[in-house]
């Protein structure tokens, strides 16, 4: 301030002297005035210029200027820096925040307070078929049409979440989604959506595990209290005696075999992966097999069938053998068991062209539809379960069968017509072979085969 009402003084005094030095007495008043006017426009012109600066935005620059007005400059200058600065700072945090929640496995969408879409990420695109860009400043309500989230937004009580179908849903592979409004600010809402198709999925398959435990146990268990009843209440003769004992050691047997089933799917989830530490011939288990779907046909009163098994060949393969028992039995009981008793089961050996290796098991039953395929290794899934239960099995086989198969690294293949048989394949991948050490004399599961077809 004092730099500016001296270079006044300074104008002032230099004008009226060049005016007293032209004129004498009435020069300088002159002089005086006219200083007093250059200076006054000097300075409008330098305030100008930073006006026109600070309009312009130009940071980087600013007008070369001295005195109060320069010094204006650079502090405004200073000022107009630390802003852009911030303001960068601002935008970089928000670009890493809305990264972050654009790499969330759940969906964001952020509502106005009038319900429309001011941003979403990628995963609540693909969920709710939303375009991040055509649909911005949409009424969220028109884009999700459901019934129950229509009421759930319009009610205003947002305590707890939702589940509905997503817009891709359908019957064959429905989709869920659980949705939760949280309001914010001054009439905004974040919704946020995650996809519990396998939650909801896993919990179906609980629930329909728990019923359908119950029922396979209790059937069973409801016809032995009706015969020890009987036992208890009538005078029965030794034959009838004889037949009722019979049936109750049947049930005892039907419960016995689901609860040995169930503990092997336990114990198959919860123990650890197979090592290749272990090696099991593959000349073992088909002659095991071979024993067991004899003993298995010679009960259920099948001992026509033609069960064929074929050459074994010398290799191992590297896994449990128990569990692999298990597996390959469960094939074979099925295949006895949906089998007609004038029938044929054939049970093979082949080595793939990559290394791989399939040990498959084919019947002449009467095969399994198209739409069955997908579900058969569910557990408790029967195709027909009043023909299920005349055949005695459990409904859990080809769930152990899966089980084993994944836990080897294996996969499992069916091909099945309708009416013409069906084929289940277990193909082991080749880091899981190898040719036997000292390959075995003879062909046992061949005797095995000549045996039950002599």
């Amino acid at each position: 301030m004092a730099w500016r009402f001296f270079s006044f003084l300074v104008c002032q005094l230099a004008a009226g002297l060049l005016g007293w030095w032209l004129g004498l007495a009435r020069g300088a008043a002159v002089g005086l005035v006219s200083g007093g006017m250059l200076w006054l426009a000097l300075d409008t012109w330098r305030g100008a210029r930073m006006l026109r600066w600070l309009r312009q935005g130009a940071v980087s620059t600013s007008p070369p200027a001295g005195g109060m007005w320069g010094e204006a400059s650079s502090r405004a200058q200073r000022a107009l820096r630390l802003r852009e600065l911030e303001a960068a700072e601002a935008r970089h945090r928000l670009e890493e925040f809305l990264a972050a929640i654009g790499a969330s496995p759940n969906g964001v969408v952020l509502l106005d307070a009038q319900g429309r879409i001011e941003w979403c990420n990628q995963t609540a695109a693909d969920q709710f078929g939303i375009d991040p860009q055509r649909d911005l400043m949409q009424q969220v309500t028109n884009l999700m049409r459901d019934p129950a989230f229509a009421a759930y937004y319009h009610s205003g009580s947002f305590g707890r979440d939702i589940v509905i179908p997503g817009p891709r849903s359908l019957p064959s592979r429905p989709i869920k989604l659980a949705v939760h409004l949280h309001p914010y600010g001054e009439g905004r809402k974040l919704l946020l959506s995650r996809d519990v198709t396998v939650l909801e999925q896993a919990e179906a398959m609980r629930r329909d595990f728990v019923a359908n435990v119950s029922h396979e146990i209790r059937t069973p268990l409801t016809v032995l209290t009706g015969f020890v009843e009987t036992l208890q209440t009538l005078p029965l003769d030794e034959e009838e005696r004889e037949r009722y004992l019979t049936l109750m050691a049947q049930q005892a047997h039907r419960m016995q075999t689901l609860v040995g089933d169930l503990l092997t799917l336990s114990r198959l989830e919860g123990s650890p992966l197979p090592g290749p530490g272990e090696w099991t011939p593959v000349t073992e288990l088909m002659t095991q097999c071979a024993q067991e779907g004899q003993a298995l046909a010679k009960a259920v009163g099948k001992s026509s069938q033609q069960l064929r098994f074929g050459e074994a060949p010398a290799v191992e393969i590297a896994g449990s053998s128990r569990e692999l028992l298990s597996a390959l039995s469960n094939l074979v009981s099925n295949a006895v068991r949906y089998t007609l008793a004038t029938g044929a089961i054939e049970v093979q050996w082949r080595a793939l062209a990559d290394g791989r290796g399939e040990l498959s098991v084919r019947d002449s039953g009467p095969g399994i539809a198209p739409e069955h395929l997908s579900r058969l290794t569910e557990r408790f899934y029967r195709v027909d379960r009043s023909r299920s239960r005349e055949t005695g099995g459990t409904g859990l086989g080809l769930a152990i069968v899966k089980h084993v198969v994944q836990r080897h690294g294996a996969e499992l293949a069916i091909d099945s017509t309708p009416g013409l048989g069906s084929t289940f394949a277990i193909r082991f991948p080749a880091s899981r072979l190898r040719a036997m050490l000292s390959p075995p004399s003879g062909t046992p599961a061949q005797s095995a085969t000549e045996s039950l077809e002599g």
